[in-house]
């Protein structure tokens, strides 16, 4: 039994935790505030094919020093997962490496929509969380940019009951804007190219299909104002509709590519200032369900690459907690909110059995970063000195101390 002393709830009341361990083992948490572990529905360890920028030993490592003892991993892979033997394939792999780094964190894995493989879809219903549809290209090949296939997709994925993820920007808008694009090619035409248009299009179009279907829509990375306001009507309207930001979109905003160049380059694109002040209200609102990190690591290399050569995504899930406790601390969120986007409602949404995963915070405990555990070697928020860290994650009754 795994026993936890004097530990402060959210509401600021003491208590103790028995927690079930093959260890017998007390903490003392005195000055600590237990949370449920994070649940983060979306990231890329980059297994298979792409380990050179993130695998599930560095990937695990980076997770449960953030908090976190559950993923959700995207498709969009180095052979795609979009067939139930890929799909076998990749969890073999992942299991392998979660051995060797001696981790049991709790994984679930998202399905690439794919033209020539919309067949696949039904027979891993019960073996995937749901499906991933790219309405815009990003890392790898996997997009649905036709209107026959999201209208497939939609339809199968309501007939067996399971989710559809998308990844909501406008495929020919984007080939239309950067065809008539005069400008300069720098980082900054990233979020001119890829504009709030590109996005609520998509946006726009998804929800209408969950109009149509019934089908159960998570909207991915929610980045604007525009965006937030089709959400906010589908969800008045009844439609099962529910909507994820990250914490990039949260943090930075279109001044960070004075300061990251390349590093700042996700998709869809950072956007100005007011519109980060629209997210933190669409939370208070609760019009945002989730956070998730977007964990899309990437060389040093590969980002320091020129606009049209650089690829896009920035590694996130190892400080997403620190910074919504920052932000706390700050008073721009309430620790309520902060269990709610990281755990309460990924697991109403995804339908997350109970475990007893927790991780224990220190609200005061002050650290600017100057390291990270991911592969990639970097993180953009280098330097940041932010307020209120994990200390201890406990994952299956297992107590990792984080360092």
């Amino acid at each position: 039994m795994l026993t936890i002393k004097n530990a402060t709830t959210i509401h600021g009341e003491t208590r103790d935790l028995h927690i079930h361990s093959s260890e017998d083992k007390t903490i003392q948490a005195d000055g600590l505030t237990v949370l449920p572990a994070v649940i983060d529905p979306h990231v890329h360890f980059r297994t298979p094919g792409l380990e050179y920028k993130e695998d599930w030993r560095t990937g695990a490592r980076a997770a449960v020093r953030g908090g976190c003892t559950m993923v959700f991993d995207m498709p969009n892979t180095k052979p795609p997962t979009f067939t139930a033997d890929l799909l076998d394939e990749k969890k073999a792999l992942i299991d392998q490496q979660l051995n060797e780094a001696g981790i049991p964190l709790r994984y679930q894995l998202f399905f690439g929509a794919d033209k020539q493989h919309l067949n696949e879809i039904p027979g891993v219903k019960d073996a995937v969380v749901g499906i991933k549809v790219f309405m815009g290209c990003s890392t790898g090949n996997l997009v649905i940019d036709d209107d026959e296939s999201l209208h497939a997709v939609f339809s199968i994925a309501a007939r067996e009951n399971m989710l559809v993820a998308v990844h909501a920007e406008d495929e020919h808008m984007i080939r239309e804007r950067k065809a008539s694009y005069h400008g300069e090619m720098n980082y900054h035409a990233h979020s001119h190219l890829r504009n709030v248009e590109v996005a609520t299009t998509a946006v726009a179009k998804a929800v209408e299909l969950t109009r149509r279907y019934g089908t159960r829509l998570y909207i991915l990375h929610v980045s604007s104002a525009e965006e937030i306001d089709i959400i906010r009507t589908a969800k008045k309207d009844g439609l099962p509709v529910f909507a994820e930001t990250t914490p990039h979109h949260l943090f930075f905003d279109t001044s960070a590519y004075d300061v990251l160049g390349g590093k700042a380059v996700v998709n869809p694109p950072l956007r100005d200032k007011k519109n980060r002040e629209v997210l933190f209200s669409a939370i208070h609102e609760k019009i945002i369900d989730t956070i998730g990190s977007d964990h899309a690591p990437h060389t040093v290399e590969e980002k320091s690459k020129a606009y049209g050569e650089c690829p896009s995504g920035m590694p996130g899930i190892e400080f997403m907690l620190p910074l919504l406790l920052n932000a706390y601390n700050e008073k721009k969120i309430s620790l309520d909110e902060v269990v709610s986007l990281t755990s309460a409602r990924a697991r109403d949404i995804f339908h997350i059995p109970e475990h007893e995963d927790v991780v224990l915070v220190d609200l005061e405990k002050t650290i600017t970063i100057t390291r990270t555990v991911s592969k990639c070697g970097w993180s953009p928020y280098m330097g940041l000195t932010l307020r209120g860290w994990p200390v201890y994650t406990i994952i299956r009754g297992q107590c990792l101390n984080i360092t």
